[in-house]
């Protein structure tokens, strides 16, 4: 039951009218509750024992540390289960593949049977939000949540279930306390981001996706030109897919009257790698520099410390979005792109004398190589990439015109919104012109099938 499909808008204007009428009432939460563990249950109704185990443990946790006993131990026993938890689901595989291959290296005659695992959608996200809520009572930044409803409520709140933001307690749970007050104006704009989201996802990503995925899926049969084009619509169709969904369920929530929080910021723009990484994906950035990067040291503890733990934080974050040695090395090279411009971009000279357009396009060009590797399906699909796109001939590719100029008008549309004119842009009839636009897009010439989301898999 993804939010582009019909089964979500029937399930959201049966779940819709009845929480409107029932938010007033002590049986708001119970309500969304249901409505979520419902919306997860469509997926797979044995995912609903994952969630509900990993909120009771971390909720018990919470409970016993309150106490004041072994606050240590018992923060360990919750982050130890979460791991354990998504190391099962999501590593089991990579590490019996890679077990095999030190096996057969070693010239043993023997094979661990794969475990068959499959992984649940959403796993990753709502354990690390419920992890958050652990860490941040240990470290005495919030206040224990005494109602196990509530608290349930936090972790599977169906807007951001499948693929965040990842949510911290201090954020959502207030929200959660007091009884909303919806605005027209929360309803408004709620839709106008669903439809933005929409847009992105049905209308930009789904269709780059058909030439990216025809070349990607067969990258030895195409030439330099074909590849570097595909690479780019792909770090397009990355950011419209994924930011869809983000704008998507932040309008669901707005007009629930729950405010989400940001998680991209036109990220295409950005003037350096470390000003990328806090517009892209931000609410699993702040994640890692809160929860793995400050507390291996953050930059306390000289020089060498500091790129040691920015480097383990990238490749953790990599090795997060899939278990596979592509995104280690996606990963990996995104910290060393941080280790060569990270003094720089402090120096005068980056800062007052580079343009900012061309700032913008360094990043921009590496950014989209290192999505070489984060879309490519083996290590072996990447280097031929790579290779073909340095060697191979320059033989025209079917070049999708409408594609580059749905992009072209979203880049523009992104320099105008941090530029002066920025003002143009929220007027109001300026607003409702560009929904109405997507709107008739919509109805004309968007795509018919219905694709997953690219992050529905991590």
């Amino acid at each position: 039951m993804l939010f582009h499909t019909w089964p979500f808008v029937l399930f959201f204007l049966i779940v819709y009218p009845t929480y409107l009428a029932v938010k007033g009432t002590r049986l708001r939460l119970p309500w969304l509750l249901a409505a979520s563990y419902f919306f997860y249950a469509c997926f797979n109704p044995l995912y609903l024992i994952l969630i509900a185990y990993s909120t009771l443990l971390d909720y018990t946790v919470v409970a016993i540390m309150e106490k004041g006993r072994r606050r240590k131990m018992w923060l360990s026993i919750s982050i130890v289960n979460n791991l354990a938890l998504l190391s099962f689901f999501k590593y089991g595989g990579f590490v019996t593949e890679n077990l095999n291959v030190l096996l057969s290296s070693l010239g043993i005659p023997y094979a661990i049977p794969a475990p068959g695992i499959f992984l649940p959608v959403g796993l990753s996200f709502y354990i690390f939000q419920s992890m958050s809520y652990t860490i941040d009572y240990y470290r005495g930044n919030i206040e224990r949540e005494r109602s196990l409803i509530r608290y349930a409520t936090f972790v599977s709140l169906f807007p951001r279930l499948l693929m965040g933001p990842i949510e911290r307690a201090r954020n959502l749970l207030p929200q959660l306390h007091k009884r909303p007050g919806i605005s027209k104006q929360d309803i408004t704009d709620g839709l106008s981001l669903f439809i933005v989201g929409f847009f992105k996802k049905v209308a930009l990503a789904d269709y780059l996706a058909l030439y990216v995925d025809k070349v990607y899926n067969a990258p030895g049969q195409y030439q330099s030109p074909a590849l570097m084009l595909a690479t780019f619509l792909f770090c397009w169709q990355i950011y419209f897919d994924f930011s869809g969904y983000t704008d998507m369920a932040r309008g669901v929530a707005r007009m629930m009257g729950f405010r989400l929080m940001l998680n991209f910021n036109n990220p295409y723009l950005a003037t350096g790698l470390g000003d990328f990484w806090s517009r892209w994906h931000i609410s699993l950035s702040s994640w890692f520099k809160d929860y793995v990067y400050i507390p291996l040291g953050g930059n306390r503890k000289g020089t060498f410390n500091t790129y040691k733990n920015m480097f383990l934080t990238m490749v953790i974050s990599g090795l997060w979005h899939g278990a596979a040695w592509t995104f280690v090395i996606w990963g990996a090279m995104h910290a060393l792109g941080r280790f060569v411009t990270r003094e720089l971009e402090r120096t005068s000279f980056y800062k007052e004398r580079v343009p900012k357009l061309v700032k913008q396009l360094l990043v921009f060009i590496f950014v989209t190589f290192t999505w070489i590797f984060f879309r490519a399906e083996s290590i072996s699909d990447a280097w031929i990439i790579i290779t073909r796109i340095f060697s191979s001939g320059l033989a025209n590719p079917y070049c999708p015109l409408l594609a580059l100029t749905l992009i072209f008008s979203v880049w523009l549309y992104q320099f105008a919104y941090e530029s002066r004119v920025k003002w143009l842009l929220e007027l109001r009839p300026v607003r409702i012109g560009i929904v109405v636009l997507m709107v008739l897009y919509l109805a004309f010439f968007a795509p018919s099938s219905e694709q997953p989301f690219i992050y529905l898999q991590f």
